[in-house]
């Protein structure tokens, strides 16, 4: 009788067990049933129709292109993931959405997916605000487990440039909802080539405001290749413990409207995010333009073992804004450490800021921010090549009428052509500077990082560093291999 009984189950319930599913726009048909090589599917139109089960994969061939949208349904479990991939040679299966929806592809209110070897375009006739490449959204949703973004190429998203208007990225993921809490829980985008996208690269949505505080967890954002993007670079929000490393923003353009804010990595409204093993350079937004940031409403944020360069707002912002300290949104900016990065030739602006200045301190420190530890970084700032250029090391600034708190400046390596600036030090409160090895002389037309390095080996607080073994031995590997993606030093 149980025999029987599983055999019935077998006949009439098809779906127990996984499926793989084969797309190819040049040789199926959606009346096939997709499940060989030998009749596949066609369209985006049979995929996003189909309730995928824990388990099954969809392959698209190599060499294909689709247009419209990608929206896949239904959820894996642990140990059984839906993914998406490619077969076959030849180039990555191509999804262009031709900037008819918000997004190229969504996944929303799924889990347990993993998406790779896609290339990704979401280029309309004109600019237009909020468009994506991608997006993941979770709402009402409770959890969402692993989520993988991974080798994908976007590019070619036209979004609007003006932040208040509404941008655009490449990646965006959003947790939200009034009726069930809801985040992430292992969201990972790695070793994805981001390049040409307006006005983002990566940006996120989530629960800002601390009186709901829901933060999503186990976040890594590793080895991504950004290029050609003129705003953000890799912006997490509401999450604890976001792990970015290993990424390369290069080859920024500036095309951002006067005054509008820019920066490369930077957590917002993230507690404990660790930003290290990162390259950022060429950044040229109008306004900021820092390769880092440690911006408001973020506690325990840590940048260390990262290299900056060529960055026309400076190296490092921490900022806090005091118009709204101690509201839902904003607790404060609170112990930031900055330890063993290496800064060379940033603060570069060559026109005047919307504030009237050619402004580009390489520490731009301001607002109400607290107990920030900036020690042992290495900082080489070669003359100005614009002579109006304004040439300060640290600059404390009064955001919200408040300047910074209890800052450490220690034992940082400090080598400027020209005598650089310190203002406004004597504004803030328990400022600390002790340690520093502050000097001109240096071969300043040296610009290979390594060598920069092999030349201060044996200086002040860094000689005999473990921490600077570290930093040199993340330069070397960045030297030998430039672009990120699938390779870090372990």
């Amino acid at each position: 009788m149980r025999k029987t009984i599983a055999i019935l189950t077998l006949l009439f319930c098809p779906y127990l067990f996984a499926n793989t599913y084969y797309v190819n726009s040049k040789t199926g048909n959606d009346s096939y049933s997709g499940t060989s090589k030998s009749s596949p599917w066609k369209t985006l139109w049979k995929v996003n129709k189909q309730n995928f089960k824990p388990g099954d994969k969809i392959l698209f061939a190599a060499g294909t292109s689709y247009e419209g949208k990608l929206v896949p349904k239904g959820s894996g479990k642990a140990g059984k993931i839906i993914q998406i991939d490619r077969y076959g040679k030849g180039a990555n299966p191509a999804i262009h959405g031709n900037g008819y929806n918000e997004y190229t592809l969504l996944l929303y209110n799924v889990e347990y997916w993993e998406v790779r070897n896609l290339e990704i375009t979401n280029q309309g006739k004109e600019r237009k605000a909020r468009r994506r490449g991608i997006i993941v959204r979770a709402e009402d949703f409770g959890d969402s487990h692993h989520i993988v973004l991974e080798g994908l190429e976007i590019h070619n998203v036209n979004g609007v440039l003006e932040k208040k208007e509404g941008g655009g990225s490449a990646i965006l993921w959003e947790n939200k909802g009034k009726k069930i809490k809801t985040r992430f829980i292992d969201l990972q985008i790695l070793n994805n080539y981001i390049h040409h996208c307006d006005r983002n690269a990566m940006n996120s949505r989530g629960y800002a405001n601390r009186s709901e505080w829901h933060p999503s967890l186990g976040v890594v954002i590793r080895g991504n290749l950004i290029e050609n993007v003129p705003g953000d670079g890799i912006v997490p929000i509401g999450c604890d413990g976001a792990l970015i490393e290993y990424n390369v923003i290069r080859k920024g353009l500036d095309i951002m409207p006067v005054g509008d804010a820019a920066a490369g990595i930077w957590p917002w409204s993230s507690d404990n995010t660790l930003v290290q093993f990162n390259e950022v350079s060429d950044h040229r937004a109008k306004w900021d333009g820092q390769s880092y940031d440690a911006d408001f409403n973020c506690i325990g944020s840590t940048f260390r073992y990262n290299y900056s360069f060529d960055n026309w707002g400076g190296f490092m912002l921490i900022c806090n804004n005091g118009f709204k300290l101690g509201e839902p949104m904003n607790i404060g900016t609170k112990d930031t450490k900055i330890q063993y990065n290496l800064s060379v030739n940033d603060g570069l602006r060559p026109y005047k800021a919307h504030n009237k200045r050619f402004f580009s301190p390489t520490f731009h420190i301001t607002g109400p921010v607290e107990n920030t530890s900036i020690k042992n970084n290495i900082i080489i700032i070669p003359k100005k090549p614009v002579s109006e250029i304004e040439n300060t090391l640290l600059e404390f600034k009064d955001w919200g009428n408040t300047y910074p708190n209890q800052t450490v400046f220690s034992n940082n390596i400090v080598r400027n052509q020209q005598k650089a600036s310190n203002l406004n030090i004597d504004k803030t409160t328990g400022f600390v500077q002790k340690g520093n090895d502050i000097k001109t002389g240096f071969n300043y037309k040296e610009k290979n990082p390594l060598k920069i390095l092999e030349t201060l080996k044996n200086d002040g607080s860094i000689k005999e560093s473990n921490d600077f073994k570290t930093l040199y031995d993340f330069i070397r590997f960045r030297i030998e291999n430039p672009d990120p993606r699938f390779k870090t030093m372990n």
